[in-house]
């Protein structure tokens, strides 16, 4: 993606952030998630907890984004130790969130933040890292596959979004490999 260039996330980009997710989240997941959900989005709500979550990390952990001269952030990554209880947080990291402005999906900035979220990790000692994604997320999970990434087998349903959703793991197995 030519002129995107990324850096890593301070406490001014907390509302580009939240409008990059929120914006995502209504765009990928309309059909999927109940349409009362997507519309109560807010931007300025969810704007605290990434000032919080920002204040709070620590490397290996951290979010890093991607800016465009003309757009801004248009996309950004977000990576820690793993969190689920079958993985050991001090060899398995994690992607929490990968996000992408819609009108910028399929022009790279995603490759890119995903190649330094892993060599992110595999600089913090994370050999391993897994991600989680709604199982009918077809263009999120062409997007991990392509990128090296394969569903192991494990699923959870999250009912925190109005209906329950299932949600499947993807796991990759070198960090800094190409995705």
């Amino acid at each position: 993606m030519l002129g995107v260039i990324l850096r890593s996330a301070t406490v001014d980009d907390a509302l580009a952030l939240a409008v990059v997710q929120t914006r995502s989240w209504q765009e990928a997941y309309r059909g999927t998630v109940p349409q009362h959900h997507l519309d109560q989005l807010d931007p300025s709500r969810r704007r605290h907890g990434w000032l919080q979550l920002l204040r709070s990390d620590q490397e290996p952990a951290g979010t890093l984004v991607a800016e465009h001269p003309d757009d801004g952030v248009v996309g950004f990554i977000n990576v820690a130790p793993g969190e689920d209880a079958d993985v050991d947080a001090a060899l398995v990291g994690e992607v929490r969130a990968i996000y992408i402005l819609p009108e910028h999906w399929g022009r790279g900035a995603g490759r890119l933040l995903m190649s330094a979220g892993l060599r992110r990790l595999e600089a913090g000692g994370y050999r391993e890292v897994v991600l989680w994604v709604l199982e009918a997320n077809d263009r999120a999970r062409r997007f991990y596959e392509a990128g090296g990434w394969q569903a192991d087998g494990s699923s959870r349903t999250n009912d925190s979004r109005g209906a329950p959703l299932v949600e499947t793991r993807y796991r990759h197995r070198r960090a800094a490999a190409t995705s």
